[in-house]
């Protein structure tokens, strides 16, 4: 039987750091998708205000796979 997998792209910002970021993507998107089964950081970026970094969003692909 073959397995159909599905990505969706989402954005999120942290304040604390890029792993905050991937980590809380990948939660938030597992309270809505069932079966996701991994994610790839596709864009970093950060906010800077005064020469320090304010907050840290990555855009992510999250896969999940389709029920049968």
């Amino acid at each position: 039987m073959a397995t159909v997998a599905r990505v969706t792209t989402i954005t999120v910002r942290s304040e604390t750091s890029f792993e905050d970021a991937v980590a809380a993507g990948v939660a938030r998107a597992s309270e809505t998708l069932r079966h996701v089964s991994g994610a790839w950081v596709k864009e970093q970026k950060v906010e800077a205000s005064e020469g320090k970094i304010t907050a840290w969003s990555v855009t992510l692909e999250v896969s999940f796979v389709l029920d049968d």
